[in-house]
């Protein structure tokens, strides 16, 4: 994973640290093939700029922003599910961002595009205030190793940008199959003033977000799963 992490006092954030590790990753030959041909049509390129969501998917609609899709199996399958919803898959992995096309192209959805750059920089630059309806961080890299905790996504200077891009009733979504993280992650989104639990510490798994393969498997063999939805301050609930 995936995004560029933040750390330090008040919103600023430390730009040497980043929760990412570029890997090269091997391009199947289906991937480049969807890469050449939709990348042009799907792929938005970075410019330090608000984007028109309206313009550059033909129509008005509410905006989710995904951080870290991986290989686009949950992004995909939320997406088919929901076509009246507007997805922005952000990933800097490009074997993944090939496969999600794939799965764009197999599944005939055209309510997804991707920018392959670091999501704190599209979060700051591309992302006007109070202008996303959801955001969905799935089982970010848990840099397990405690020394290397503080590059973990989820620290309050990320979290309180997040605050800022989400409308007044809008939500944040993580889940972590690691509970040291999970700890983390409430601690961190508990403490942020613009946002509130929907729930008392951990939510039940929204329908939304399928089951993948990996977490089936865990979930088989006893391991834990936590989801946490937080929503922005100012909602009518």
């Amino acid at each position: 994973m995936k995004a560029s992490d933040s750390n330090g006092d008040a919103g600023i954030f430390r730009r040497g640290i980043k929760s990412f590790v570029l890997r090269a990753g091997r391009m199947g030959s289906g991937q480049q093939r969807a890469l050449e041909q939709l990348g042009p049509q799907f792929c938005v390129p970075y410019a330090p700029q608000p984007l028109d969501t309206s313009a550059l998917f033909g129509k008005a609609a509410p905006i989710i922003l995904e951080i870290g899709f991986g290989m686009g199996e949950t992004t995909a399958a939320i997406a088919a599910a929901h076509p009246d919803y507007h997805y922005l898959a952000v990933e800097v992995h490009l074997p993944g961002v090939g496969a999600l096309l794939k799965r764009i192209d197999e599944q005939g959805l055209n309510n997804i595009r991707i920018i392959r750059h670091d999501a704190v920089e599209v979060l700051q630059h591309m992302i006007a205030p109070h202008s996303l309806h959801g955001v969905h961080i799935f089982f970010p890299d848990p840099w397990h190793k405690k020394k290397h905790h503080k590059r973990r996504l989820i620290q309050p200077a990320l979290v309180q940008l997040l605050a800022s891009r989400l409308e007044p009733g809008g939500y944040l979504h993580c889940a972590t199959d690691w509970q040291d993280y999970a700890e983390q992650m409430l601690a961190v989104l508990s403490a942020e003033p613009g946002l509130r639990n929907t729930v008392t510490g951990y939510a039940p798994r929204p329908e939304y977000r399928p089951l993948t393969k990996f977490e089936q498997r865990g979930l088989r063999l006893g391991h834990g799963v936590w989801d946490l939805v937080f929503q922005a301050q100012g909602a009518l609930v």
